[in-house]
């Protein structure tokens, strides 16, 4: 299995220009934020709708990434929960808002996003990472938190 490091390492050498780590640190939190919203505009079945709003595909997802994440470094997946923890927030305070017209919002923001992705990629002359693995989406969220984590002198 690779480590974390062999994951930032390759996912940092398609993200080397300025202007399209830039862009990813607007964008990858943006896409995280509404991939959720997203994912927690699918139906539940009404016994989970019952028991809590957080009780979504939304959640379900995160709690798999979590366990990707721990599996790969259980400090870096630590940083994740606050990050996760204000995502979810900022989608419950959205379906407060929207409710179910929260996969409008979602989508527009996941859209708008993905451009800037694309345009970064354009700059940087190399394609998105996950074209070459699927892996490489999770991969983003933790490459922004390692720059923190170094930032910080805390290892991961």
């Amino acid at each position: 299995m690779r480590t974390v490091q062999d994951w930032l390492d390759e996912y940092a050498v398609s993200h080397k220009n300025h202007t399209n780590k830039t862009i990813h640190w607007i964008c990858v939190p943006a896409i995280m934020l509404s991939l959720i919203g997203l994912l927690w505009a699918i139906p539940v079945p009404a016994f989970a709708a019952a028991v809590s709003p957080f009780l979504n595909w939304a959640a379900l997802f995160v709690i798999f990434a979590f366990a990707y994440y721990l599996m790969l470094s259980p400090k870096l997946a630590v940083g994740m929960v606050p990050v996760v923890a204000v995502m979810l927030a900022i989608n419950y305070f959205i379906w407060l808002q929207v409710g179910s017209w929260i996969w409008l919002v979602s989508f527009g923001i996941f859209f708008v996003a993905w451009v800037g992705q694309f345009i970064g990629h354009k700059i940087e002359g190399m394609k998105p990472s996950f074209f070459k693995d699927l892996q490489f989406l999770l991969i983003g969220p933790l490459w922004l938190l390692s720059f923190l984590y170094r930032a910080a002198g805390l290892t991961y």
